[in-house]
């Protein structure tokens, strides 16, 4: 699915036409190259000092031989067309050009890999959280608020018992209720506490925030440590922050006090004059601007703690378009060790809570035995041979001169060991380490980038992963869980080109209100519409390119001209005026897709050929600025564009880009629409040259979203992307034919994405290969 077999890699080069073999018959494809083409692109097609570019893309043999037909050879009068062009197109294409081709010459491998940075962390939270209880969070949302009447907020029952959605409250100079000294509250006296959880949308420093004139504390993901204390004011502060590592996918427990008026006696109380009070709890996510905790996040049910491991590990490396855990440096090495130690002093910190046993219990040792036990089975996810027993837990109590001594030395011995670092490494190693447990561990590193759940190792320990039908069941379980969800709106924003977050900094002259608290709406809105399609009953995959509908709230509504959805916050409506086409017209996207104060059709066109498309543009052969507008002030964007890139030297790729980025220029830098530009009327017809041969011609987003909504070409490489994303392997190394048998079921099933989402999870778990430890990772422990 490449596009980098161009004019100048074929040029003077294809000398083609129907050379006459013995017995009069035409030559075919192998023997016009090889006696025409290969002295200049090598035997295979792998170039040579003249031509020196691979013959490699994504063209189609149709494609191919129109191109052949027009152009080659370029230093002859006459063209090599029709039958003989098809002829050795077709050679080309399956010899050494396709990516079919390509594999069958090298066959990919399930690459020996270890666990990346987001897989570490989420696999020692969940192994120290699989020893403790997990909360039922239901569908009730916001913060459980109890309001007492005095500043005590840990005694009793409080006057009010309610479920608030969000913290942001202004009392003015009355009490909770609105009620002045005759009614319940004293305004000169009475406190709050809102409990319950806040569920992470993604991995990062989160920063919390709360404003109030009077005494607040907050904890978060911690009951003892708050993060924030300011129950004893200094000065005229009203805002206080804290910060703090979460990892996405996860609810985390909070608490919120708020303490209004001094310790005064009941005379004083009620002749004071009140003053005014009010309180709010934002946060601001990473990279984003700071906003009150909506109410979605939020449960009135309390979260476990959960263990979030801060050790800094270098980046995993990215090169192939997914994160891979196949690089191993001293920093990796050492990052390793910091995490170790850092999770063991976890562990010691909680080990009575953790293991269930009193510091003082007499069974204390045997009890801190069966938990590391545990622990080094749930690491290693599956269980342990005698050997391993011994090795692990029975001989480090025997030698260490306490229990805590042991505990913590086996979390140093079981977290270094290669059986947790490289999951799949000792499959076929072991010999009693493969089987059901593999699947199970595939299955949950695929879906959730973690270890599997107490459900997936009984399924495992029963000898229950061994058919496609009952991993599939598992896989269907495993989606309800909030984990899946990030992953998976991970794997969109990097097919959108969102991740890492754009920063969009548009002209303030021209688009006053566009600042960074509206870029902040537009990220959660298009968050919120592919949440939305995706994890509904259909989960249409096509809807994503042509639904009209976007979330939008009271800010947003008032920047696009729409009427605001009542109460302010987001809602799903229809964002006219102009025809929308999903994720090809989110105001998010095309803001992205422009510069500070124009629209730009070639971003928006190599977004649409690269990401959704699936082919591969060279970069031009040198910097590329832009004409400025104001140097052409008389003509439309879609002209200055075709004004520039009408050299030859432009048109074998802006021929693909600019007629896709055409059709979307009824929308400005800021993904407004617009009917004009420039006093002109907008051409916003565009075509694309298909693979599978036609050259299809559409006019505006809504045109090109239909076409691409039901395109092979798009579905091939969002199934594509979406199982190198999720397995972090290349898809061919489950078979050659994988790509097309992933592409026909999602077909088959209605394009659902979540049913997609499930083959691909079903296909990483029990299609991989076993690898085999190297000798350099098992000599690292000597186990």
């Amino acid at each position: 699915m490449q596009f980098t077999l161009l004019t100048s890699i074929l040029a003077a080069a294809l000398v083609l036409c129907a050379l006459p073999v013995a017995g009069g018959q035409e030559a075919g494809g192998e023997e016009i190259y090889k006696l025409q083409c290969a002295r200049c692109h090598g035997a295979a097609g792998q170039g040579t000092k003249k031509y020196p570019q691979p013959l490699v893309g994504g063209k189609s043999p149709a494609q191919l031989a129109g191109l052949i037909g027009r152009t080659m050879p370029d230093d002859e009068d006459e063209k090599c067309t029709g039958e003989e062009a098809g002829r050795v197109a077709a050679y080309i294409h399956d010899s050494f050009y396709s990516a079919d081709a390509i594999a069958r010459l090298n066959p990919p491998r399930v690459e020996l890999s270890h666990l990346t940075v987001g897989q570490y962390r989420n696999c020692v939270a969940d192994l120290i959280g699989s020893f403790r209880p997990v909360a039922k969070v239901d569908d009730q949302r916001g913060l459980r608020g109890d309001y007492f009447s005095g500043r005590d907020v840990r005694g009793g029952a409080g006057l009010i018992s309610r479920v608030d959605p969000e913290v942001k409250f202004d009392f003015g100079a009355a009490g909770p209720d609105g009620e002045t000294e005759d009614g319940k509250f004293n305004p000169n006296q009475f406190s709050i506490r809102w409990d319950g959880s806040v569920l992470a949308p993604e991995t990062g420093v989160y920063e919390f925030i709360v404003r109030s004139d009077h005494a607040v504390r907050l904890w978060v993901n911690d009951t003892k440590r708050p993060l924030i204390d300011a129950m004893v004011k200094s000065g005229t502060d009203t805002e206080y922050r804290g910060s703090i590592l979460l990892l996405g996918g996860r609810q985390y427990s909070v608490r919120l006090e708020f303490i209004k008026g001094k310790q005064l006696d009941k005379k004083k109380l009620l002749s004071a004059k009140p003053t005014a009070a009010s309180v709010e709890l934002l946060w601001k996510l990473p990279r984003r601007t700071e906003e009150v905790i909506p109410a979605r996040l939020l449960s009135p049910v309390k979260a476990a703690e959960v263990a979030v491991m801060e050790t800094a590990f270098p980046p995993d490396d990215r090169s192939y378009g997914w994160e891979r855990g196949t690089t191993v440096s001293r920093e990796w090495v050492s990052a390793t060790t910091d995490g170790a130690l850092e999770c063991a002093g976890y562990v010691i910190a909680h080990l009575s809570e953790l293991a269930g046993v009193s510091d003082d219990a007499s069974d204390r040792g045997a009890k801190l035995r069966v938990f590391c036990r545990k622990f080094a089975e749930r690491a290693f996810r599956r269980r342990l041979s005698e050997a391993e027993k011994v090795w692990y837990v029975d001989r480090q109590f025997e030698s260490a001169p306490d229990v805590e001594f042991a505990v913590k030395r086996i979390v140093l011995l079981v977290l270094k060991s290669p059986r947790f670092l490289y999951p799949g490494a000792m499959d076929q190693a072991d010999g009693h380490g493969g089987g059901d447990w593999a699947v199970a561990s595939r299955l949950a590193l695929t879906l959730w980038d973690s270890a599997p759940d107490q459900a997936l190792l009984d399924a495992a320990a029963a000898g229950k992963l061994k058919s496609r039908e009952e991993i599939s069941r598992q896989a269907e379980r495993m989606l309800a869980d909030p984990r899946v969800k990030v992953k998976v709106r991970g794997f969109l924003l990097a097919w959108l080109k969102l991740d890492p977050a754009p920063e969009l900094a548009k002209d303030a002259k021209r688009f006053p209100e566009f600042d960074a608290a509206l870029s902040a709406d537009l990220r959660t809105s298009l968050e919120l519409f592919l949440d939305d399609i995706v994890w509904s009953a259909a989960s249409d995959f096509r809807q994503l390119l042509l639904s009209d509908e976007y979330f939008v709230n009271g800010r947003l509504a008032a920047f696009y001209g729409v009427e605001p959805p009542a109460g302010g916050g987001f809602a799903k409506m229809k964002l006219g005026p102009g025809g929308r086409a999903g994720v090809l017209t989110h105001p998010y996207i095309l803001s992205s897709l422009a510069y500070a104060a124009e629209s730009s059709p070639i971003l928006r066109g190599v977004f649409i050929g690269k990401g959704l498309l699936g082919i591969t543009l060279r970069p031009p052969p040198n910097a590329f600025t832009p004409l400025a507008a104001e140097l052409h002030p008389g003509l439309t964007t879609r002209e200055r564009i075709t004004l520039q890139t009408s050299q030859a030297s432009c048109v074998a790729c802006h021929g693909v880009i600019n007629p896709l980025g055409f059709a979307l220029e009824e929308f400005d830098a800021v993904g407004r629409f617009r009917a004009e530009e420039n006093g002109k009327g907008l051409d916003v017809t565009g075509f694309y040259e298909s693979r599978a041969g036609p050259t299809v011609e559409f006019t505006g987003a809504r045109q090109l979203g239909a076409y691409l909504a039901g395109s092979e070409e798009v579905h091939a490489a969002f199934c594509q992307q979406m199982f190198q994303h999720l397995v972090k392997q290349p898809v061919r190394a489950y078979g050659l034919d994988k790509p097309r048998q992933l592409q026909a079921s999602f077909a088959e099933s209605g394009h659902s994405v979540k049913k997609l989402i499930v083959a691909i999870a079903v296909t990483a778990a029990s299609d991989a290969s076993g690898q085999e430890a190297p000798e350099s990772v098992g000599a690292a422990t000597g186990r």
